[in-house]
């Protein structure tokens, strides 16, 4: 299996994903490097289309990157739509097909199932505490996974256990949601919505800086920020830089693990969310 030597050339990327980026919602990409266990946020670059991110990723170089959308679908939900059981071959059937047949799909699937029991979910949702990748709305996580993973398939990047690929490019999926709960409980830190950007959430962000510069995550790993890099971080209310350099976090926890601290047995339909 992989064993990743830690050094400092190693770029990190933190993506946080949006499927259908504006201007005003763009997708954010932090940029980092780790020295011994000491993050350094370099940088933040916003991305308000999908082809300006699939051209930053097909770009040749060496990065390690924590991507927040699923990489693949519930196994439970693929044999029941008796889809194809070999992930690329399924990736390429389910990108192929319009956001409107997924939506009747996949509510036609909830449509069958009991109260409580609607969606499928992969085994990394219960660790990981994510929403099931089939969800279309609130987050429209299936549709993340619509648009992001044939950016990734398309550079060429490797996906550890799901799709080999350039080795110096390596994509992991990530979820900024495990990380800040393990320092902020239930708190909430972020919204997109005017109204519900609270003095409580700006607390919560400056708490949970705090914590991830300080090192008080079971990931050992000490956040490195400069003033404005923090400012900029506590003034983001939609959350959207904090989650980009939450899922950085995750990658440079998985540059120090063998096989990027992926478990030895993952179900090569659904793969796994680093550090859950």
């Amino acid at each position: 299996m992989h064993s990743s030597p830690i050094n400092s050339n190693t770029l990190l990327l933190g993506v946080d994903f949006s499927s259908a980026p504006t201007r005003r919602k763009p997708i954010t990409v932090a940029q980092g490097r780790r020295q011994g266990q000491v993050l350094r946020l370099d940088g933040i670059l916003s991305f308000d289309s999908l082809l300006g991110l699939g051209d930053f990723l097909a770009a040749p170089g060496e990065w390690l990157g924590g991507f927040d959308f699923p990489f693949g679908l519930p196994r439970e939900l693929v044999l029941a739509l008796d889809w194809p059981q070999s992930w690329l071959t399924l990736m390429a059937h389910y990108t192929a097909l319009s956001r409107a047949e997924i939506r009747e799909l996949f509510a036609g699937f909830c449509a069958a199932r009991p109260v409580g029991g609607k969606f499928a979910h992969r085994a990394c949702d219960g660790p990981a505490g994510s929403s099931p990748s089939m969800k279309w709305v609130n987050p429209p996580v299936a549709f993340m996974l619509h648009a992001g993973l044939p950016l990734l398939l398309r550079a060429g990047v490797a996906l550890p256990g799901l799709h080999g690929g350039d080795a110096k490019r390596v994509a992991l999926e990530a979820y900024p949601g495990l990380l800040a709960r393990e320092i902020l409980g239930r708190r909430s830190y972020k919204s997109d919505e005017k109204p519900k950007q609270t003095p409580d959430r700006l607390i919560a962000r400056k708490d949970l800086i705090e914590a991830l510069e300080q090192g008080r995550t079971r990931l050992g790993l000490r956040l490195k920020l400069s003033h404005a890099q923090r400012d900029s971080l506590v003034d983001d209310a939609s959350g959207d830089r904090l989650d980009a350099v939450l899922c950085l976090l995750q990658a440079a926890w998985g540059l120090g693990q063998p096989s990027y601290g992926l478990p030895a047995l993952i179900d090569p339909l659904e793969g796994w969310i680093v550090s859950a």
